[in-house]
């Protein structure tokens, strides 16, 4: 019977560990786990030690602010571990503390598989050297990742990206928008405003700003705010407030993409979600000033959006801090939906980035060469 250690800590990771441990447990029945992560972790059978609530940020302020309770979460991990050795540490991303575990469990010769590899091609590169002390094996979701560990030195495998098989709508389009009040005819925008509270502070407020400037274009365009499931209720109060047609859905973004003609969306894993249910999208962010003045010197690419890294050029239009404001959202998003050749011409470079991340089974893959690392130990 294999022990896995497995730690996540934000909700996209928490998705990919639940998958990757029903795979584990399809493939090998007798396989337990525990480790650190959330609630569709511990539904796929995993025992908490940890849970990632609060601790989810962006930005060097707020790391430091969930300092504290990071460290204590850390400790009990490795004080469990110290009392019962897990067989296998599989870390998911969320670097800045998995690679403090790693190590800790490196120096007690556990071995360490790291899946869905932080982003070290767009910044901070030197993590390559902590990767390759750390890692027995890494496990790239990207296929332009695994040229660059190769040629850094490190174990490295290509499984594919989950959410090829995740990212599936329960309902069809004019039954989830009934569901909601809203109309099928009637042209549809999502808003994905990030899944940290500070994200959602940040970006959210000037997304609905955008909205009225879009329906002096659209008037008859309505919003679905898709609410990650593992953020507060309270910093979604009020974004209806005055604005018709707009609904918040919690924890079902799929369906909100699926039922969508356009996506307003933080940069990160949501772009990626919205290229493989191919609807046409408009990419967001900001980051605290502080933060963002420091981390830009060490910022290796010109472009942010997942799916303009995956293209290999920028396909999909990026407002970044300054550049992120209501006129501009509202200008993208209009050109969108009024301008069908440019919208069908975003569907297929969305295309052709969905078939770039592989094929399906990314997670049944990832569990086989976990297994197979925890057999040669």
């Amino acid at each position: 019977m294999a022990s896995i250690l497995l730690s996540c800590g934000e909700p996209s990771g928490d998705l990919y560990a639940a998958a990757l441990l029903d795979e584990l447990g399809r493939l090998d029945p007798t396989t337990r786990a525990w480790g650190f992560g959330g609630e569709r972790l511990e539904r796929a059978g995993c025992e908490l030690a940890g849970h990632y609530e609060g601790l989810t940020v962006t930005g060097l302020s707020e790391a430091l602010r969930v300092l504290p309770r990071s460290l204590e979460v850390y400790r009990t991990l490795v004080a469990r571990a110290d009392r019962a050795r897990p067989d296998l540490l599989v870390a998911i991303d969320f670097p800045d503390f998995n690679f403090r575990l790693a190590r800790a469990m490196k120096r007690r010769g556990v071995p360490v598989v790291y899946y869905v590899s932080p982003q070290v091609w767009a910044w901070r590169r030197g993590r390559l050297k902590t990767m390759k002390a750390v890692a027995d094996r890494v496990l790239v979701i990207f296929p332009f990742e695994e040229t660059l560990y190769r040629e850094a030195g490190i174990p490295v495998e290509f499984v594919g990206h989950p959410l090829l098989d995740l990212a599936r709508a329960a309902e069809p389009r004019d039954r989830f928008l009934a569901s909601l009040g809203l109309a099928a005819s009637a042209p549809t925008i999502a808003l994905l405003p990030g899944s940290r509270p500070n994200e959602v502070r940040r970006i959210l407020p000037d997304l609905i700003r955008a909205v009225p400037l879009i329906r002096c274009h659209v008037p008859s365009a309505q919003v679905v705010i898709a609410r990650a499931p593992s953020l507060a209720g309270e910093l979604f109060e009020g974004a209806a407030s005055g604005v018709s047609g707009l609904a918040v859905v919690e924890g079902r973004t799929d369906d909100v993409l699926a039922a969508s003609d356009l996506v307003l969306t933080a940069s990160g894993t949501a772009t990626v979600q919205s290229a493989i249910h191919g609807v046409p999208m408009v990419v967001v962010y900001r980051l605290s000033s502080l933060t963002f003045r420091i981390g830009k010197p060490f910022v290796h690419v010109t472009t942010y959006a997942m799916v303009n890294l995956v293209a290999g050029r920028r396909v999909v239009a990026e407002l970044i801090q300054r550049d992120f404001t209501p006129e501009a959202v509202a200008a993208e998003a209009v050109g969108l939906l009024t301008d069908r050749g440019r919208a069908d011409r975003m569907r297929a470079e969305l295309h052709a980035v969905r078939e770039k991340l592989g094929t399906a089974g990314a997670s049944a893959r990832a569990a086989e060469a976990v297994l197979r690392v925890i057999r040669r130990s």
